[in-house]
Formats: C-alpha cells, structure tokens, sequence
C-alpha cells in the first residue's frame, strides 16, 4: 500500500510519501514514490505514486527518456496543467501497452499527483486518476492524498487550511503520517519530503526522514503524550 500526501498552500508546497511496497506479509520493499523533474531557475515538476509499482515506474521512466527528445515534455511543456495532462497521456499509453501483451487478470492501475511551478505561471497540485482523468487542489481544500488516506486525513481537515505557514504545514503532514503508519502496517517508513516556497524555481533534492530520525521521533512521541493528557483533561461525561 501507499500514503502520498501533497498540500497546496499560500506560501508553498508541501509533498510527503512513503515508501513500503508490500505484495504479501513476506515481501515487503523500499521504494520511492516521489519524483523530481527541474530546470534551475525555471521549474520544479514533482510527482507522487500509487498503486502498481511496475506501472509507476514504467510512467516515470519513459516521462525521464521523453527529456531527451525533441516532443513535448515535462522539461519543455508550458504550463503544469500540460505537464499533467503530459503525465496522464503516458499513464494510459502504458497501461494499454502492457495489458495487451498480459495472459493473467493483473490489476496495472496506478495514480499519481502531480505538482510544482513554472515560471509564468501559478503553483499547482493535480491528482491523476488510474484511468488519466484529473482534477485540482483549490484553496477550499489545498490537500491531495494518494493510497491509505483514511487514518491521516482527520489531522488534515481538522488544522490544514490555504493560509497555514509552511512550517506548521510539514508538522501536521508528518504527524499525519504517524498516525496512518500506527494503524496500518502497508504504510511505512522511510519518508520522503519535499518543501517548495512560492516562485523560488529552485532545484531540490527530497528530504528522506528514517524511522530513527530525532524530529520526527520528538513530535511524534508529544503528539501522542499531548492527546494522552488532553483526553484525560476533558470533562466526564454526565451518562454512564
């Protein structure tokens, strides 16, 4: 399984994934499933992946070679709803590709999200569907989510909003991870996160945070302490 989290704010982006990839209890694997794609200066293009693993990497592979050539692609396009519609394109191409040459009843679904600048034009987060089809976060609701979505999305809704700082944004995504990785075992470390601040066109590096990891292991342990002590504050109930 996969959580692939992606935050469209005011001041930035926010893009976390994890990185198990598990087909049974006995094969479980390290796998990233957060890429870059930048011209220095000029644009950052990331992408977030779920779902089959042949799939995403057969897309972000071929996306990769298409750089070199004289097409469109995710270093030429000129806008980033191009730059989806780019990664979609290449999402259906190989899905078809690889269905017709399958004997079995295979599931070569896989989804992405797709984000980051270019210069001219604003920032932005699209979320691609297994069947191409994508939509846009939007102020109203300026997060994506890819895979176990369920466990973390209660931190998301209850303190994300368009106008959260960045800072405060990458605590509650991380503690949105905990909290998916406490309750489901197809979800886990290490993490891979990415930062981006308005118009900076930067090339970036992710940031991967191992289980060990001394922030994360301080915040996570004062979140749990900090609900530990706020539940045990509120009132008792008046039925019972």
């Amino acid at each position: 399984m996969t959580y692939c989290v992606a935050m469209h704010l005011e001041d930035g982006l926010v893009f976390i994934s994890d990185s198990r990839t598990n087909a049974g209890i006995d094969q479980i694997s390290t796998f990233a499933k957060l890429f870059i794609f930048s011209v220095p200066g000029e644009r950052l293009i990331v992408l977030q992946t779920a779902g089959n693993l042949a799939t995403s990497q057969s897309v972000v592979n071929l996306l990769r070679q298409r750089t070199q050539g004289s097409g469109p692609h995710l270093q030429n396009v000129a806008t980033l709803y191009d730059a989806t519609v780019l990664v979609a394109d290449t999402l259906r191409e190989v899905v078809s590709r690889d269905r017709s040459k399958l004997t079995a009843d295979i599931d070569l679904s896989s989804s992405f999200i797709v984000g980051g600048q270019i210069a001219g034009g604003p920032m932005a987060i699209y979320n691609v569907y297994a069947q191409g089809n994508f939509f846009q976060a939007t102020p109203d609701t300026p997060f994506l989510q890819l895979g176990e979505s369920k466990y973390g999305r209660p931190i998301l809704d209850r303190n994300l909003d368009y106008r959260t700082p960045l800072d405060e944004a990458l605590r509650c995504g991380l503690i949105s991870f905990d909290s998916t990785i406490r309750s489901n075992l197809s979800v886990g470390m290490p993490l891979d996160l990415l930062v981006y601040r308005t118009n900076s066109l930067e090339s970036m590096t992710p940031k991967r945070i191992t289980s060990d990891d001394a922030y994360y292991q301080q915040i996570r342990r004062q979140w749990s302490d900090g609900l530990k002590t706020l539940l045990a504050e509120l009132p008792a109930p008046p039925y019972g």
